[in-house]
């Protein structure tokens, strides 16, 4: 039986994610009996990126991000490059979706630059977050405290730098998943 049996983790994705943060996460969810779900800004398939410029592999779209619910769903991850989080936070219904998670003080993890989404969504105020060190200004300026470390871990929501802390933030993505609502 593994610690997540039972619950589905959206993955919110879009072109240019950074291929290595949507799998590893993926795979940490999977091995834990959990179900992971790929949300995007539209049907189909998504391009993943390697170091941002070279093209990985594709990824079918589970739901579209306008049609998927909150409710439906037990944590939410937003993985990272810089293609990827800058077309989801220009995306009204991905910032949405976003917010929905924190409101709700479900799990939620983002890595490199996945955090923009949620300075975008306004959540982010007070809270001790790592991200990609050239969003720290931008975290800085939405009232995060910003840190470089590994991974760090505020209450439900899970950050870390770069896909060379992919092992520690896996590992905090499961553990916050197996937590579930923070009060």
């Amino acid at each position: 039986m593994g610690k997540l049996d039972g619950r589905t983790v959206a993955f919110l994705a879009a072109d240019g994610v950074e291929q290595s943060e949507l799998t590893e996460p993926w795979k940490a969810v999977e091995r834990e009996g959990g179900t992971p779900k790929l949300v995007s800004l539209e049907e189909g398939e998504i391009q993943g990126v390697e170091h941002d410029i070279e093209k990985g592999d594709t990824f079918p779209v589970d739901v579209t991000v306008s049609d998927a619910d909150p409710e439906d769903y037990d944590g939410l991850v937003l993985p990272g490059g810089l293609m990827n989080p800058d077309k989801l936070r220009s995306d009204e219904d991905a910032v949405e979706f976003a917010r929905s998670f924190m409101e709700a003080k479900k799990p939620v993890a983002a890595i490199c630059h996945g955090p923009w989404t949620l300075v975008e969504a306004g959540v982010v105020d007070g809270r001790r977050m790592t991200s990609y060190p050239s969003i720290q200004t931008d975290l800085r300026n939405a009232g995060a405290e910003w840190v470089d470390e590994e991974v760090v871990v505020d209450e439900g929501l899970v950050t870390s730098r770069s896909p060379r802390d992919l092992d520690a933030f896996c590992s905090k993505v499961v553990e916050e998943m197996c937590e579930g609502v923070h009060a």
